[in-house]
């Protein structure tokens, strides 16, 4: 039968999300813990790999399987074998046709930003760091550059895989709570440290460094060279995918609520 699963994970300890010799990536760990419960061996395929230092808020995974258990015994089973930042909520059976890279519609990220004049101690890690002060109208003019279908190669990577540069982004949202900024984004699939790469021009829209028009002509130019460095992965989240309601998975959109 297939499985699919849904789980959280802290980026910090791991090497990423994809299987690595060290085996100490987010993948390892968790198909040694399936593979000790089941007692066989089981490969998974993820929805979107994510970097070293990324969070995961409801990844979801598929993987076939002979063993014949009840989806909380899954959860359950795996969870014992399982280092503690990172756990299985859900286990649903699905259509062998069922995939949980390409039958995906969608994915969204969220990047949580501290902005002070000193760098986070207690929030190191779950928070990226902005030391100017930051303008959210600003930031939101000039992401609306980028909404719609577009080549995104002025924000890929060299190491990026993709077959296509051309990406769709549905929504890009950001808002302010206190001392904390929160961007989120909403698209078809994501290049390698394309958030990463959109959210340090944004940031150097808001702190006054570059112009709104500015993220157009970056867009516009397809040349990596033309955007901001890589922002680090604090902060980043993988809120996860999402899917057709045929496949009758779990709404799982709630697990970023507790995010600022």
């Amino acid at each position: 039968m297939r499985l699919a699963l849904g789980l959280s994970y802290r980026g910090q300890a791991y090497q990423g999300w994809q299987s690595q010799p060290s085996g100490l990536t987010v993948q390892d760990r968790l198909e040694l813990a399936l593979s000790t419960f089941a007692d066989e061996p089981i490969r998974t395929l993820c929805a979107g790999r994510t970097d070293a230092g990324v969070y995961g808020l409801n990844q979801v995974v598929h993987f076939d399987t002979g063993v014949d258990r009840q989806s909380f015994s899954w959860v359950r089973g795996t969870n014992r074998f399982l280092p503690a930042d990172i756990a299985v909520q859900w286990c649903q059976p699905v259509a062998n046709e069922f995939n949980a890279r390409n039958s995906a519609i969608g994915r969204r990220y969220s990047f949580v930003l501290r902005e002070s004049s000193v760098r986070p101690s207690l929030e190191a890690g779950l928070a990226g760091w902005v030391f100017r002060p930051l303008d959210a109208a600003a930031m939101q003019r000039a992401a609306e550059a980028l909404i719609g279908e577009h080549d995104f190669s002025a924000f890929r990577s060299a190491e990026c895989q993709a077959t296509s540069p051309v990406k769709t982004i549905r929504a890009i949202k950001i808002h302010r709570r206190g001392a904390y900024w929160r961007i989120d984004f909403d698209a078809s699939a994501f290049l390698h440290h394309m958030v990463r790469n959109i959210t340090s021009c944004l940031v150097a829209v808001g702190n006054g460094s570059r112009t709104s028009g500015w993220l157009a002509d970056v867009l516009a130019s397809r040349d990596r060279t033309q955007a901001a460095p890589t922002f680090p992965p604090d902060g980043l989240y993988f809120v996860g995918p999402y899917y057709d309601a045929r496949h009758g998975l779990p709404d799982r959109t709630a697990a970023m609520d507790w995010l600022p």
